[in-house]
């Protein structure tokens, strides 16, 4: 009799203890799920057989990144993390940037150690596809990348406005060449062929080419498919790779320059550190100036090498040729029409690349005290580069811009800055640039031909052009990169400790369980 009344409450225990077994291993599974989490399917299923507590290392795995699988055997000779001195005596020979920030663009004939490389970079094997081939390079079968020791050989970029954006370009090259000796380049980044000993991981993707040459819509096509796909596959590889699992992206490196670019996958990548125009697309979440890099246009005039024109000889005050109808905060260039069409000194009209616009403006820059920068649909333009590679004193209405190098360059030095709202101001914007007398305006004109050189872009780079300014601010994120990964692998680490105590709490109620019925 007291047996079969004790069925009941038995069950009940057992009932209860089957239904807070399934909620915990619920929680444990949706523990597992959660994609910011750097902890292996093995190591949890460790866990779960050993039931003890343990330590783990996302960064102990060293050599787990060090091959891609199917590629094929690089086209040229890598740099190892730590190679011999005789390795080094023909390798990347020629100017070495010096460090300081004061001698940027200076340096002395000095061979290349990579041991003392600003950076040491692994770049991913990706297919042809995402890079080059989008130039209409065809390698050789299996062949990834095209010889760049020839430098009358190289896969050119489109012109026109293409170029602007053509940063992914430049960047790339620089790091293939920086393993062949015959090319003559600063030694402020090496590529290294082991992913363990690097210190950024360089993904080669042409996000803004791929933008440019896809962007035309099919039919009733709301974004390219071809674009798109390319963008799909690259998060599809991304995420599959060791280098990106250890850090969770964020030693990763990706252009994204137009604003337009990455639009399907910058969510997804969001964790690693972007190169962009500005930030006026993204989402704070997504894009940064803690964590990523804003790197300028590539300028689409020419330079002016030597010395350009002085004051006396420009008779034009302030010049504006472009877009005038924008959108968002667009919308000032034509409030500012509106005031300074009708002014004698001062050009300010619509303008495009037809009809050698780009000679044009060239030309027009040249003869001009001031060049005016004024914000379109996102905060920055090429306009900015072109004015200083002409000479021109900028004059930047932007509230919202963000500059390239700004931890080593003091824009106020060469630019003027007018708030929006003053701007638009009756007379203010002409009264303020006419009261500039001559020997000041002198004084940024020659701090603008000094800095000039730092917003180049060229194969193979020199010593304080903008490839080489690129690498020295990725360089200076550095810290920020190691923090955030040692961050989340403490994190990673208790939240492992967390489902560890699950875990044996689950084994201890089963095994109660167990012996109770």
């Amino acid at each position: 009799m007291s047996e079969k009344r004790m069925q009941p409450s038995r069950l009940l225990f057992c009932l209860i203890t089957i239904s807070l077994f399934l909620l915990m291993l619920s929680f444990v599974f949706l523990l597992q799920s959660n994609s910011s989490s750097l902890i292996s399917e093995s190591v949890f299923k460790l866990i779960l057989l050993n039931n003890t507590s343990v330590v783990f290392n996302p960064n102990s795995d060293s050599d787990s990144g060090d091959k891609l699988s199917n590629s094929p055997p690089l086209p040229s000779p890598i740099i190892s993390n730590k190679p011999n001195s005789s390795d080094l005596k023909n390798g990347c020979q020629g100017p070495y940037s010096n460090k300081e920030t004061g001698d940027l663009g200076q340096g002395t004939n000095k061979v290349c150690d990579a041991t003392q490389a600003l950076l040491r970079v692994f770049m991913y094997d990706l297919h042809p596809e995402f890079h080059f081939g989008l130039l209409g390079w065809k390698g050789k079968v299996g062949q990834i990348w095209p010889d760049v020791s020839d430098l009358n050989h190289i896969p050119s970029y489109p012109g026109g406005l293409n170029l602007q954006h053509s940063i992914e370009y430049w960047l790339t090259l620089d790091l293939l060449s920086s393993n062949i000796p015959s090319v003559i380049r600063p030694c402020s980044v090496v590529r290294v062929v082991n992913s363990s000993q690097a210190d950024i991981i360089f993904v080669p993707f042409f996000s803004s080419l791929s933008y440019n040459k896809n962007s035309k819509l099919h039919g009733s096509e709301k974004a390219s498919s071809m674009n798109r796909m390319l963008q799909d596959k690259l998060v599809q590889f991304l995420m599959s790779q060791d280098e990106w699992k250890r850090s969770g992206g964020k030693d990763h490196l990706i252009v994204a320059h137009h604003p337009n670019s990455m639009q399907a996958a910058r969510r997804k990548l969001r964790s690693a550190m972007f190169v962009l125009a500005d930030f006026g697309r993204y989402s704070v979440e997504i894009a940064n100036i803690e964590k990523d890099i804003i790197a300028p246009y590539k300028h689409v005039v020419r330079t002016i090498y030597g010395e350009s024109v002085p004051f006396k000889k420009r008779p034009v005050l302030a010049y504006f040729q472009g877009a005038i109808y924008r959108k968002d905060g667009g919308v000032i260039r034509q409030e500012l029409h509106h005031l300074l069409k009708d002014e004698k000194d001062v050009h300010f009209t619509f303008g495009s690349v037809h009809n050698h616009g780009i000679s044009k403006a060239g030309q027009g820059m040249t003869s001009s005290k001031f060049c005016l920068n004024i914000a379109g649909d996102t905060p920055s333009s090429n306009r900015l580069f072109d004015a200083i590679v002409s000479h021109c004193v900028p004059v930047i209405i932007s509230d919202k811009i963000e500059l390239p190098f700004e931890d080593v360059l003091d824009y106020t030095e060469f630019c003027i800055f007018v708030r929006a709202s003053d701007a638009v101001k009756k007379g203010f914007l002409l009264n303020l640039l006419r009261g500039i007398k001559q020997d000041s305006w002198t004084t940024m004109w020659e701090k603008l031909k000094a800095v000039a050189h730092h917003f180049e872009y060229q194969y193979p780079s020199q010593p304080g052009d903008a490839v080489e300014m690129i690498w020295e601010a990725v360089s200076h994120k550095r810290a920020s990169i190691q923090f955030r990964v040692n961050r989340n692998n403490r994190l990673s680490q208790s939240q492992l400790i967390v489902r560890n105590k699950l875990v044996n709490m689950l084994m201890y109620y089963f095994s109660t369980s167990f012996l109770l019925t």
